[in-house]
């Protein structure tokens, strides 16, 4: 995992005025993936990930929890995979109400798929466990700390950091006795299957692109975004607040140009409170000569990667 050292851009510590961002109450909607093996992906987020299959047709299907979607799934066989060096995905963070349901549902997962893991880190503001699904697509599980204990540096911003997390003994921690014992350091997994699937919600969706000073362009200014950490090569961006709603970053992608079509990230969608709201993203988008299309639904745009984001109002 990268190690995160703040290096702010001038510009990630503009004040701005609440005309120019996004409403608090902003948050993120399902990520749509492109995939080959669409039997294969729904096992892994349903019985690894514990998300519930809302919808299963033909060769589409939809999965999330309590009917809210967190990850919309696409059959598309004839696409080829994404090659290294260019911008997509880098994963979907799915987050998870508390420590113990976290717990269950990274033993879900490496009981289901013990090879998926690949990483761990204790961000400050939240403890993360990672896993690539079986196409390579990043998963991030992870469970927020109290909002009152995330710390700001000097400048202002968000204060990250990747520190050590010792996935055995998160488990052993956070789950009933004897269920935490054997873990993701491939010893065999024992206890008892979770009685209920935790509750869940996505989280954030992090990135990658070519270059973050026009990622930074358009995710922040034209968006509305703000941004809470920046440490040179990513920067993470919130509405309300929040430790971050995406991030983006240039991690092997530097100097990406537009994408191919491939597998991987088909769309990333954004819900804001009201038509109102929406309304505001067309005018500031048109203000930085940012071409948008409303179908009287849903605002859509393409970022300057070429990927698709769709904005509506959760209201609707």
């Amino acid at each position: 995992m990268p190690v995160y050292v703040q290096n702010p851009h001038p510009r990630s510590l503009e004040r701005r005025s609440s005309e120019d961002l996004l409403a608090a109450d902003t948050r993120m909607g399902a990520v749509e993936l492109l995939v080959r093996d669409l039997d294969a992906m729904i096992a892994f987020y349903s019985q690894g990930v514990t998300l519930e299959v809302l919808e299963h047709s033909g060769e589409t299907a939809v999965l999330g929890r309590g009917g809210q979607p967190i990850v919309r799934m696409r059959r598309m066989p004839d696409l080829p995979e994404r090659r290294s060096g260019e911008a997509g995905l880098f994963h979907t963070a799915v987050l998870f109400d508390t420590e113990s349901a976290l717990a269950e549902a990274v033993l879900s997962v490496a009981r289901q798929s013990p090879r998926a893991f690949t990483g761990s880190s204790d961000h400050l503001f939240s403890q993360a466990f990672y896993f690539d699904d079986p196409e390579g697509n990043g998963v991030e599980l992870y469970a927020d700390r109290p909002r009152e204990t995330w710390a700001t540096e000097d400048h202002g911003l968000l204060r990250v950091a990747t520190n050590p997390l010792d996935p055995n003994e998160f488990l052993r921690t956070h789950l009933p006795p004897g269920r935490g014992e054997q873990a993701l350091d491939g010893q065999t997994l024992g206890g008892p299957v979770p009685l209920g699937p935790p509750p869940a919600t996505l989280g954030h969706v992090h990135l990658q692109v070519g270059d973050i000073g026009l990622a930074r362009d358009f995710y922040v200014d034209a968006l509305g975004f703000e941004v809470m950490s920046d440490v040179g090569s990513a920067l993470f961006i919130a509405a309300g607040g929040y430790h971050h709603h995406i991030a983006v970053n240039t991690w092997g992608t530097a100097g990406a140009g537009p994408r191919a079509a491939a597998l991987g990230l088909g769309q990333v969608n954004i819900d804001l409170p009201d038509d109102g709201d929406v309304a505001a993203v067309r005018e500031r988008l048109a203000g930085h000569g940012i071409s948008s299309r409303h179908d009287g639904a849903t605002l859509s745009v393409e970022d300057p990667w070429g990927t698709l984001i769709q904005i509506g109002a959760a209201a609707a």
